[in-house]
């Protein structure tokens, strides 16, 4: 694990920015397309609108990307909960992607289950599961004030405990909604994952995950261990000291 800690919000969206042109760029010097998980949430909102910028949108050829996104809340995907819409309107409408090649979860007109399952179906064509030795190139991830990750809410025993399915739903009683996310097979499968973490609240979840004894059905930020890949935490001062 890789611990990157900057001074503040901005210095730390930044900071990953620069992360992950030269990686990815890396990577397509390799291989002809690169796949990405994205995160949704408040946090990587800022990322985001770095790698749309007139300075960067252009350091990435994002035309040979395979883009996938690690949860969804179960709305419409106009809805300002959609994820979707949040990474649409601050990243893909404005960097040059290939539509064909953007998968997302459905969220209408069928019901929880049918889109998990037709989210794995998606991730299976993909990454072959069968055979697959390796999933995504790069997930990012962000972590709630509870340590959770994805739609892996403390006490989702089901979902945090998923050892074959890659995409699962869930109910979550406090948001009164269904969710479906990735699980932590697939994830661990990955070759780079990036937690992206920011401020106070954060801290206190922050360094039980980092420090404190195995228990992810309490922090289940915990259970994200790539098997082969690499894991990084990027955080910024007021989520690393509170």
């Amino acid at each position: 694990m890789e611990l990157h800690v900057c001074k503040n919000y901005n210095e730390l969206s930044e900071h990953i920015a620069d992360w992950m042109v030269e990686y990815l760029c890396k990577t397509l010097a390799m291989h002809e397309r690169f796949s990405i998980a994205l995160t949704g949430g408040n946090t990587p909102k800022k990322l985001y609108e770095i790698l749309a910028s007139d300075e960067y949108k252009n350091k990435i050829d994002w035309s040979r990307a395979n883009i996938f996104i690690g949860d969804e809340r179960f709305v419409p995907f106009n809805d300002d909960k959609s994820n979707a819409k949040m990474i649409r309107e601050t990243l893909l409408d404005h960097v040059s992607v290939d539509e064909a090649h953007v998968h997302f979860m459905q969220t209408e007109n069928m019901s929880p289950e049918t889109a998990a399952n037709a989210y794995e179906e998606v991730l299976e064509h993909y990454f072959n599961k069968n055979t697959a030795q390796s999933t995504f190139d790069l997930v990012l991830l962000g972590m709630g004030d509870d340590a959770h990750t994805l739609s892996l809410f403390p006490g989702q025993k089901d979902a945090i405990n998923e050892q074959t399915k890659w995409c699962t739903y869930l109910w979550v009683e406090q948001q009164n909604m269904h969710r479906i996310t990735l699980t932590a097979p697939v994830i661990n499968a990955s070759k780079q994952v990036a937690f992206l973490i920011s401020g106070e609240s954060k801290s206190s979840a922050l360094n039980y995950v980092l420090h404190k004894k195995y228990d992810p059905l309490n922090y289940p930020s915990q259970i994200i261990k790539p098997a082969n890949g690499e894991l990084h935490f990027f955080v910024d001062e007021a989520a690393m000291n509170g």
